[in-house]
């Protein structure tokens, strides 16, 4: 075991009204089919032969000075606006918690990994497509500049599922996600529903400390920084050109951090009512509306910690949500231009600008970025840009395009690549071309960053 690994168990100190032992299903094989050594390495768990990453990620052995057992977390949910007090870890669980290189709390947790309490009639599997597409998001969004969970590990189990939303039957596969953290505003809707105000302020104390390394005991402070955090992740969206398709407050972490990617897309244009979940049909979680949608979800905080605060301090955080979501969604896309900020009021100047004209025109969004970057915008985007253009004149590069990715084309992952990649896997078991673009999608992310 590596020497830098930093193990924690700081989740008991929750006690066990927030979680469930559980036991790790037994597979009939474990196929390593992808590792994650960039994220390996900020736990200290870069060193780990294959022979032990299975052991420890698809057979479940513990790591040493972690969790004893895995735990499936209790939590509620707003799904699609209904209340849902029936959910929790019903395909997965907490394996391990762990400090990274920067010192913070991480949790290593599965998908695809067993039943569990939460399970209901689901089978606790996940398909290898399943994990194959959570690995292109997190990798893609990674690049991108958006906070993700990491796609750790991928097995594949060698069982066949049977799935009624695509053909079956398909491959298996247990994934592993390194996460800051797994704690959801659905984890505090589930103490709210139950008015249990004790638990519900140590979870506020566990977040505060073990998360947002801030001092205990201010439920209200907790929502500034959930609403802040919140804010950025959908700027970063908006910049990305992502929709998650599932903003479900089950799905929102209090870290700010995206994650549990069911149905995902990228828009190819900047298209408001762009949708990526094939069941949405109001499009309540289209890709204009997951400010509102994420807004939403944050008010189902404010509401669930009335049971330790006043309404009005409450009210006051959530009313903060526009204006961070302004300064936030502008600093994104400067920073895809890859420009220096000049100033509120330019920059928003600037932003104004610009998205009409890429909603008016079908522009793809990443050829334009790509074009764009540094500043200047090529001639042949014309009358529909002039004003952005004007506006985007004065700004001085923050990076020069000396990388060798501005010499090729943009780098995008659209649905279509998604299925053309997954189809080498399934038809032949070629894996290259899935690897060849995990490393084009990382070198555009280190030209980025």
């Amino acid at each position: 075991m590596a020497s830098r690994l930093q193990p924690s168990r700081a989740i008991l100190n929750l006690g066990d009204e927030f979680y469930d032992s559980v036991t790790a299903a037994e597979f009939p094989q474990t196929i390593l089919r992808f590792r994650n050594d960039r994220a390996a390495a900020e736990v200290g768990l870069e060193g780990l032969s294959n022979e032990e990453w299975v052991r420890h990620f698809g057979r479940f052995a513990p790591l040493p000075g972690s969790l004893e057992a895995p735990l499936a977390l209790r939590y509620h949910g707003h799904q699609f606006r209904t209340y849902n007090p029936d959910i929790g870890d019903g395909r997965g669980f907490l394996f391990a918690q762990l400090k990274d290189d920067r010192g913070r709390l991480m949790d290593l947790g599965t998908k695809g990994s067993g039943q569990t309490p939460w399970s209901r009639f689901g089978d606790g599997r996940l398909t290898l497509k399943g994990g194959v597409r959570e690995i292109l998001a997190t990798e893609m969004l990674q690049a991108l500049g958006v906070e993700t969970s990491r796609s750790f590990s991928l097995i594949e189990t060698g069982e066949a599922l049977e799935r009624g939303d695509e053909p079956s039957p398909t491959r298996s596969a247990v994934l592993v996600r390194l996460s800051h953290g797994h704690i959801r505003i659905g984890t505090f809707q589930r103490l709210a529903y139950l008015r249990d105000a004790e638990n519900m302020a140590r979870l506020v104390d566990y977040v505060l400390v073990n998360l947002h390394d801030d001092a205990p005991g201010d439920p209200v402070r907790l929502l500034r920084n959930v609403v802040a955090r919140a804010a950025r992740l959908a700027a970063r969206y908006m910049a990305a050109g992502f929709v998650h398709g599932v903003l479900n407050t089950d799905n929102i972490n209090v870290t700010g951090e995206s994650f549990d990617y069911g149905p995902w897309r990228f828009t190819p244009t900047w298209d408001p009512g762009h949708v990526a979940a094939y069941f949405d049909h109001a499009g309540l979680y289209a890709f204009g509306r997951q400010p509102e949608a994420i807004h939403w979800d944050v008010m189902q905080l404010a509401v669930s910690l009335r049971i330790l605060a006043d309404a009005e301090p409450l009210i006051e955080a959530i009313d903060a949500f526009a204006d961070l979501y302004q300064t936030e969604v502008t600093r994104a896309l400067l920073w895809r231009l890859g420009v220096m900020p000049r100033g509120d009021a330019e920059d928003r100047a600037l932003v104004q600008a610009l998205e009409p004209a890429l909603r008016a025109t079908d522009t793809p969004i990443d050829r334009f970025f790509f074009d764009a970057f540094g500043g200047r915008l090529p001639e042949r985007y014309g009358e529909p840009f002039a004003a952005a253009r004007a506006a985007l004149e004065p700004y001085r590069p923050r990076k020069d395009r000396s990388h060798a990715y501005w010499s090729a084309e943009p780098c995008s992952m659209l649905i279509d690549e998604v299925e053309t990649l997954w189809s080498a896997i399934d038809t032949r078991d070629d894996w290259a071309p899935f690897h060849a673009k995990l490393r084009e999608i990382r070198e555009m992310g280190d030209a980025l960053a």
